[in-house]
């Protein structure tokens, strides 16, 4: 693995390949969600359980248009608010569309406060995005962190983009029913109720 250019890791993703880039969170491993064997290669890379969803990075909402996805006046208010920034908005997606990130009838989507990495998702369209870590592992917050680690040796190479250590993203999950907080992040429960109300029971 080695340090990549900003043009090398289009290209790299282009290529079908799995690349290190840095976002707005830590350091992340990617492929583009246009290219169903090189998803299945970054499941492969991270060892992860093909059941347990990856999500996807956006750079606009004309891309979140193209997308088969129940894009409700919810989630186009979270969005109003919230992105770019730390939060992943989970709504109802094409099944064969969420199959190729390990869901079944969903996508969690976001759309990340970084100008580098948001203009190479411009130039590769949408990318599935997990940390750059070994499960179990702190995520990596710099490009040496990801060269330094055996377990990403598969990977293409890593986009040094200085260090990347904000807080994990929020994941809210949008349901016919309402909507569910997935996972504690950088926007907090209280914020999101002042867009949408309470949290629905679980």
């Amino acid at each position: 693995m080695k340090r990549l250019t900003r043009r090398e890791t289009v290209d790299a993703l282009h290529r079908g390949l799995v690349v290190a880039v840095p976002t707005d969170t830590v350091y992340g491993v990617a492929a583009r969600l246009a290219d169903p064997d090189a998803v299945a290669r970054l499941f492969s890379v991270k060892s992860r359980p093909h059941h347990v969803a990856l999500p996807v990075l956006v750079s606009s909402l004309d891309q979140v248009a193209h997308l088969a996805v129940e894009w409700s006046d919810d989630a186009r208010r979270l969005a109003e608010r919230f992105w770019p920034g730390a939060l992943t908005i989970v709504v109802g997606a094409d099944p064969a569309t969420a199959s190729l990130v390990g869901a079944t009838s969903s996508l969690g989507l976001r759309l990340a406060r970084h100008d580098v990495f948001s203009s190479i998702i411009g130039e590769c369209g949408p990318l599935v995005v997990t940390s750059a870590n070994e499960h179990g592992r702190p995520p990596c917050t710099s490009a040496d962190d990801v060269l330094e680690t055996t377990w990403a040796a598969p990977v293409a190479g890593v986009l040094d983009g200085g260090v990347c250590d904000g807080a994990v993203s929020s994941v809210v999950e949008l349901t016919g029913d309402g909507w569910r907080l997935r996972r504690v992040g950088a926007v907090s429960a209280d914020e999101l109720e002042s867009v949408l109300g309470p949290e629905s029971a679980t």
